[in-house]
């Protein structure tokens, strides 16, 4: 019996081999080899061409437009946005109603409509006026060829679209906050407005900045739409240089690779903040979640200036 008990604690499980995630390594080397080999050997790629014109300064400037497309656009549709989404879950039917015309709208529709629309909207509206409604009364008016530039579209184009998408994102963020939450605030007397500065959206945060990062990634790459409008973007200035040399393969890939440069930086960025706010979700244990931890911390501090009445039970004598 001993002996039996001895030989099966020698026993060693040993995994089964698998031969097919051999074989889809093997593929995998082949076809990157393939693709290596053709890069390197294919002279229709002109890396010379690449090489001469991957710093110019046309170039340059081109990215210098994108990135501050991107930047500015992404401020206004995080701003616009995050007003949509508290529109959204407004009590009143027409915030609430207008935040879903406008989300559905700008969804809906292309982006590249969008910005043509935007700059040829002087077809449409020769001058643009405020004032009254009904009424000959005008406070401003404006011819629209001169307020409506390439710029201005572009930036009216990829801001409000992105707004509609980040409305989403941050509404999906505070709605993952847990309900009972908002209750404890209102209990203490928070206001709407306090609530959801201090207890909602810091924890919808976490929620919220990874979809977030990836818009803006994607926003840099949508960037490209506005050479329609001929703005002197990267993409744009890739195609000035080409259609004077005739080198469109080469200058198509030092563009892509600046957008591949880019992408890559604000991948770096998204990282870090991404653990950053995901750390209250991570190892908290048996104590709770660190969020309801912040809730607690941040509803004593606010107990402390706004104490409440003293006839309420306090918690060693809530049973009597």
């Amino acid at each position: 019996m001993r002996s039996e008990l001895q030989s099966s604690r020698e026993l060693v499980a040993v995994p089964r081999r698998r031969i097919a995630p051999w074989i889809g390594g093997a593929i995998v080397v082949v076809v990157a080899a393939m693709i290596v080999q053709s890069l390197v050997t294919n002279p229709n790629f002109q890396w010379d061409v690449v090489a001469r014109y991957f710093l110019s300064g046309q170039i340059l400037d081109g990215i210098v437009w994108t990135i501050g497309l991107t930047a500015a656009s992404t401020v206004i549709g995080v701003v616009l946005g995050t007003i949509l989404a508290v529109m959204r879950r407004s009590a009143s039917p027409i915030l609430s109603g207008a935040a879903m015309i406008y989300i559905g709208l700008f969804r809906g529709t292309p982006l590249l409509v969008q910005l043509l629309l935007w700059y040829n909207l002087a077809s449409l509206y020769p001058q643009l006026s405020l004032g009254i409604p009904f009424t000959p009364v005008v406070f401003i008016s404006a011819d629209t060829n001169s307020v409506i530039s390439a710029l201005t579209a572009a930036l009216l184009g990829l801001g409000l679209n992105q707004a509609a998408y980040t409305a989403e994102i941050v509404r999906a963020g505070i709605l993952s906050v847990p309900a009972g939450q908002l209750d404890s605030a209102s209990s203490l007397g928070m206001t709407r407005t306090m609530t959801m500065r201090r207890v909602v959206l810091p924890q919808a945060m976490r929620v919220i900045i990874p979809p977030l990062g990836n818009e803006t990634i994607g926003l840099l790459k949508t960037t490209s739409l506005v050479s329609v409008l001929a703005m002197p973007e990267l993409l744009y200035s890739a195609q000035l240089i080409y259609a004077r040399t005739y080198e469109t393969i080469p200058m198509l890939i030092v563009a892509s690779i600046w957008y591949l440069i880019m992408t890559g930086i604000l991948t770096s960025i998204q990282m870090p903040l991404e653990r950053r706010f995901s750390r209250g979700s991570r190892s908290y244990g048996a104590t709770g979640n660190r969020s309801i931890a912040a809730f607690v911390k941040r509803a004593s501090s606010f107990h402390a200036r706004a104490p409440l009445s003293s006839n309420m039970d306090s918690p060693s004598t809530g049973g009597r």
